[in-house]
């Protein structure tokens, strides 16, 4: 298990968010598994900050591959996306939960709980239990000496979902869960019966 390559950004947000699901996330002392995650398409995406937003298009046009878009989520939560260009289509991933690794002490420290599950289990959780904030936004992940991205061992099993807490574009199923983890912010909904 590796370092992700620059390269492993520079494809499709959807291909980007499926291919993050069973990766290691390292952020200074702690680590987690990414287990859930969301695409979001530059063009065509209403959800997506490009489309109302010039600073978004300006973000992608101006940053390489593998930046991190980090922006707080009403005014109350910091939200970690990375920066996907280069490939098929532009966007960002969003990471929105973590099966908790190393730093497990600090991260109880941060999020004020002692229950594994509720430590990173939403982008939110997640951003607070690694101590992330807005003075991170614009920089480079490979740049960082103490953050990266490691490659998945083995082949986990993935889910697809509707995004969660959007209105517009709201039926795409651009969500991506490791299936039966406890560790993601909300389980697949199960489809209505008719």
């Amino acid at each position: 298990m590796g370092k992700v390559a620059r390269s492993f950004f520079q494809t499709d947000p959807l291909t980007c968010a499926r291919a993050l699901i069973g990766c290691e996330l390292v952020w200074g002392p702690t680590a987690g598994i990414i287990v859930e995650t969301e695409a979001y398409s530059e063009i065509g995406d209403e959800a997506c900050h490009t489309f109302l937003r010039r600073h978004a298009r300006a973000f992608i046009r101006d940053h390489p591959a593998g930046s991190l878009y980090v922006y707080l989520n009403y005014g109350v939560h910091w939200l970690l996306n990375l920066l996907v260009r280069g490939g098929g289509a532009n966007g960002f991933v969003l990471i929105r939960a973590l099966q908790p690794g190393s730093g497990l002490e600090l991260m109880r420290q941060r999020r004020r709980t002692d229950k594994l599950e509720a430590l990173c289990s939403g982008p939110g959780k997640l951003t607070q239990a690694l101590a992330i904030d807005g003075n991170i936004h614009g920089k480079d992940l490979f740049a960082l000496p103490d953050a990266a991205v490691y490659s998945r061992r083995g082949e986990p099993e993935i889910e697809t979902d509707q995004r969660i807490g959007i209105t517009k574009s709201a039926a795409l199923e651009w969500r991506f869960l490791a299936k039966g983890s406890r560790f993601v912010s909300v389980g697949k909904a199960r489809p209505r019966e008719v």
